[in-house]
């Protein structure tokens, strides 16, 4: 899953008490956000080491990067979540306490005040050390913001015109005081949920240098020092077997420091005794652990090695057996949005894929109901737009809700018939009128193009080798074939990317890195980051004017019929394939285990799980 994936965040303005009622489920939609009781009030087994959690990663979802400002295919839910647990963000967004909300108990902040104009904000920081002893100061925010400013088109968050550019001004009052102007009066709830939760101050007096044996400096005030200094962090990044040992790691400002970090993935985590924020380790070791495949994970689990874990749907009917073996059951939901991005600068199909009646055609000839009670057990829901719709929202339009493209096979062979696609000799369709013309296969679909696709898939998820396998049936009806390269996780994000249809890494046509939802948003579902055009997220290049608007629009009015005008828009003009949205996880938590109320936007935080001794 990405979390530039991936994982947005919510911010704070008016209709924040509205936002909080949505995603408790207070607002007639789902209660799976409600604070979860998970162990509170359970015994702890007997045998249970109290001093530790082991804590079960996604199946092949390594952890792979360490340096908290993210770049191009290390922007994974973990690896942020790691970041943050050894250094601590200005502020979260989250609901990792039961509902959705402004958390200043994990930052550093502790306050935060917009201007009554609306153009500018203000932070105050709270008194806090590095875990060197140097006190944490609004220079250490300066050196982020130097850093991202100069290598903004790096940086995994960026998008034109938003963070940094989007700041004129800012001003360091002191050593604890703040204040960023902006361009241009925002949404809070935006801004605060997907900008202003981007601050990371970062140890100036530890990192500022170019090299291993280079002193440390203010060379991060001139675009070229931030440069040099920027490319050294990310390449001391890259070395997965240095984590535990190289000292630009050791200094952190969060909850815990870093024991080990192994190449399989494995990350030891140990209880910061020098944090000096509100956040406290509740236990000295929190041990996460790789798995290459579900059903390791759960052999595992069944061995009681693991206090915090997982089951796939597909074994929820066998609940009880975990249940009897003292763990509870506890569907981890997500305010996300599944889908598959289709490579519309693919040199092969990627004109193809720009004919919006291919895309209805697709979508057509995917039973997502179906899917969603008989492949994910009740474990995923149909995706019909870019807006979440498990649970209800004023963002949701009725178009997206009511589902413009319900499956109908009959309707996508005669969407193809209709276009000038006949079936060849082996039954896959083959255009044979090219041309622009209403009966023709539209501008660029060069006659002989066949529709014989390729999807790129995360391995490791039996519920999503299923779901394939029935699409792959439905679509072979219709007369398109599919194949499909399988990889880990991590390898479906370093090869899905934003590329020109001359270049080498332009050949996948189709990605899914959705076994756990594709894309978490904040209670603001903006979706600018993954579908506004030339955005650093939207893998497949994806572009409407429209929706440019739209997506621009949202973020500087509070009327939510602009968002529900783009939910109807793409919902309609499939961006992407979309496909059902399974939960996060269906956890498995050993009883007596505390602090482990699921944050729908899928951050965790160690430092929050302890035991009921």
């Amino acid at each position: 899953m990405s979390n530039d994936h991936k994982r947005l965040k919510v911010g704070l303005a008016a209709g924040m008490t509205a936002f909080a009622l949505l995603l408790t489920g207070c607002a007639g939609g789902s209660t799976a956000n409600e604070p979860t009781t998970s162990g509170s009030a359970a015994t702890v087994p007997a045998g249970v080491d109290t001093d530790a959690v082991n804590y079960a990663l996604p199946p092949n979802a390594t952890p792979n990067w360490i340096l908290p400002i993210g770049t191009a295919g290390k922007m994974a839910t973990h690896n942020s979540s790691i970041a943050q647990a050894l250094w601590s963000p200005m502020m979260t967004f989250d609901g990792s306490k039961g509902e959705m909300k402004l958390d200043l108990e994990t930052g550093i902040a502790d306050k935060m005040d917009y201007a009554a104009d609306g153009k500018s904000v203000t932070f105050h920081m709270r008194d806090m050390n590095w875990s060197d002893g140097e006190p944490i100061t609004t220079r250490d925010v300066e050196f982020w913001f130097n850093l991202i400013k100069a290598n903004k088109e790096t940086w995994g968050g960026y998008k034109e015109g938003r963070l940094p550019d989007n700041i004129t001004d800012i001003k360091y009052t002191d050593e604890k005081t703040f204040t960023l102007s902006f361009d241009k009066v925002y949404n809070q709830d935006w801004m605060s949920s997907t900008q202003l939760t981007s601050i990371k101050p970062l140890p100036q007096h530890v990192w500022a240098k170019t090299s291993d044996d280079a002193k440390v400096g203010d060379e991060d005030r001139t675009e070229a020092g931030a440069k040099k200094i920027f490319e050294y962090l990310s390449k001391s990044s890259e070395d997965m077997a240095s984590y535990a040992t190289n000292p630009l790691w050791k200094v952190v400002s969060g909850p815990f420091t870093l024991s080990a970090f192994d190449n399989s993935g494995k990350v030891t985590l140990s209880k910061n005794e020098k944090y000096d924020g509100s956040d406290a380790a509740q236990v000295a070791t929190v041990n996460l652990l790789p798995f290459t495949s579900a059903d390791a994970e759960v052999n595992l689990l069944r061995s009681k090695g693991i206090d915090y874990g997982y089951i796939p749907t597909s074994l929820m009917d066998q609940k009880s057996q975990f249940e009897s073996n003292n763990y509870q059951i506890d569907p981890w939901e997500g305010w996300a949005v599944t889908y598959m991005p289709y490579n519309f600068n693919n040199p092969k199909l990627g004109d193809t894929f720009k004919q919006l009646y291919v895309r209805q055609a697709l979508q057509s000839a995917i039973d997502q109901p179906t899917i969603s009670k008989v492949i994910w057990k009740d474990g995923a829901n149909p995706v019909y737009g870019p807006v979440p719709q498990d649970i209800s929202s004023p963002y949701l339009s009725d178009e997206q809700k009511n589902n413009p493209y319900p499956f109908d096979i009959e309707k996508a062979k005669t969407l193809f018939a209709d276009h000038g696609w006949k079936p060849g000799a082996d039954g896959v369709l083959v255009c044979e009128e090219a041309g622009t013309a209403e009966n023709q296969c539209g501008e660029g679909v060069k006659k002989g193009t066949k529709m014989d696709l390729t999807m790129m898939v995360q391995s490791g998820s039996d519920e999503a080798d299923k779901q394939f396998a029935a699409i792959q049936s439905s679509f072979r009806e219709v007369g398109v074939a599919v194949t499909f390269d399988r990889a880990p996780l991590n390898t479906v994000l370093n090869r899905t990317a934003p590329c020109e249809s001359d270049s080498a890494d332009c050949a996948w046509e189709f990605s899914y890195f959705g076994a756990a939802g594709s894309w978490y948003f904040p209670a603001y579902p903006t979706g600018e980051r993954i579908f506004a055009t030339d955005a650093s997220v939207n893998f497949g290049n994806y572009s409407n004017t429209d929706a440019d608007k739209l997506m621009d629009d949202a973020l500087t009015t509070n009327d939510s019929k602009t968002m529900q005008e783009y939910s109807a828009l793409l919902a309609e003009q499939l961006p992407v394939m979309w496909l059902p949205n399974p939960v996060y996880q269906v956890s498995v938590i050993r009883d007596g285990m505390t602090g482990t109320t699921q944050d729908p936007t899928a951050n965790f935080f160690p430092q929050r799980w302890g035991w009921n001794k």
